[in-house]
């Protein structure tokens, strides 16, 4: 018999972690070895415990999930990432992919599903609900309208929040790599969607995906 597939829980919640462990612990092939409730733990847990499947909440206190999943993926240990959201939306799902995860599923989905989700990533598949998959061919789609000259009405320091943003940075984070305050980030943002004519993250990110802006981590 094959050894369990070795799995860290991360979400800030301890009621939805205890749930999560009780589901996945009547699997006889899944072991859950740890939990974490911050983006800070996770990548912690993950460098002493060594899982093969991190499930990531995107939206945590601190540096968040998306960061934590770039962060973990860049530990170079082999763990596989799995964003577990409930946010199915364009402004979590394209980042977390870009930062590293091999699959984005949504907390409505039931225990089995989230099972065989979790042993496909294990296996290095790709693992999109249908929900995510719709959201992916929703921004091909509309890359095909791309207007490059819209790019001309940023300014450099405009760009660089852009692009920061689409990969999922928070304004806290993003002001210390551009020696700014998050307030200013924000102004900064705010004048982006204006000159872009955009009304939500979500479009930002969408944006940044027409004009190349996102590119895979190093």
């Amino acid at each position: 018999m094959s050894e369990p597939i070795r799995v860290l829980l991360a979400d800030d919640h301890a009621v939805l972690r205890s749930g999560l462990r009780r589901l996945l612990s009547a699997q006889p092939d899944l072991e859950v070895v740890g939990e974490a409730s911050s983006g800070e733990e996770a990548i912690e847990r993950t460098r002493t415990l060594r899982p093969d499947v991190v499930v990531m909440d995107i939206v945590m206190p601190g540096i968040g999930g998306v960061e934590a999943t770039r962060r973990v993926a860049a530990l170079g240990l082999g763990t596989r990432i799995l964003a577990l959201t409930g946010h199915d939306e364009q402004e979590f799902l394209i980042p977390v992919l870009k930062a590293g995860a091999g699959g984005y599923i949504t907390k409505d989905k039931d225990a089995h599903e989230l099972a065989d989700a979790i042993r496909g990533i294990a296996r290095n598949d790709v693992f999109l609900s249908p929900s995510a998959t719709k959201l992916l061919l929703e921004v091909y789609r509309e890359s095909s309208g791309s207007d490059p000259s819209a790019m001309h009405l940023l300014s450099a320091r405009e760009t660089e929040v852009l692009k920061l943003t689409a990969a999922g940075h928070s304004s806290s984070e993003i002001g210390p790599k551009l020696g700014v305050s998050a307030k200013t980030v924000d102004t900064y943002r705010g004048r982006v969607m204006q000159k872009l004519r955009l009304h939500r993250r979500s479009e930002l990110v969408t944006f940044a995906l027409q004009h190349g802006l996102l590119e895979p981590d190093r």
